[in-house]
């Protein structure tokens, strides 16, 4: 059990730092031709990410922004629960309210980038040859993950 928890707490401590990454770095679409990469923030060429970016007043990007930062919060949060319920909960307790804020932030993870998705990663959106980048990447494994820590800490009991 103590090598379970251990292995819970070090994939939630990656996932944050997955997504402290993908939020904060501007590699979610790359271009094809050339040095050139968009992201939630900022718009790189070569190398320079002086750039703004040509959709910074829409909507959409911003929902993008503010969900992304709901759900490192959202994480953060869940991680420093799970280790105030670790030495504070009675045995044979679960972790219930570690695990609903993990799932809200699985939610958080999975609006964000499924609106990106929508309205910037297809084919000739942002540029006429593009692929998406290591942040977006990311983000759909921390995706993964925690829908996975999520439901692993509302089954589990303190042993």
């Amino acid at each position: 059990m103590l090598v379970l928890l251990a292995g819970i707490f070090v994939v939630h401590i990656a996932t944050v730092i997955m997504l402290f990454v993908s939020t904060i770095a501007n590699v979610w679409v790359v271009s094809d031709f050339g040095k050139a990469s968009v992201g939630l923030w900022k718009n790189c060429t070569q190398g320079n990410c002086d750039g703004t970016l040509i959709y910074a007043d829409e909507d959409a990007i911003k929902a993008v922004q503010a969900f992304m930062i709901l759900s490192i919060i959202f994480s953060v949060i869940s991680l420093v629960v799970f280790v105030f319920q670790l030495f504070t909960m009675e045995k044979g307790n679960r972790f219930f309210l570690s695990g609903a804020t993990m799932l809200v932030c699985w939610l958080c993870i999975m609006v964000g980038a499924s609106i990106f998705t929508h309205h910037y990663a297809g084919y000739g959106v942002i540029y006429s040859r593009s692929h998406h980048g290591y942040c977006f990447i990311l983000t759909w494994i921390c995706f993964c993950f925690s829908f996975i820590i999520g439901i692993l800490y509302l089954v589990l009991r303190k042993k």
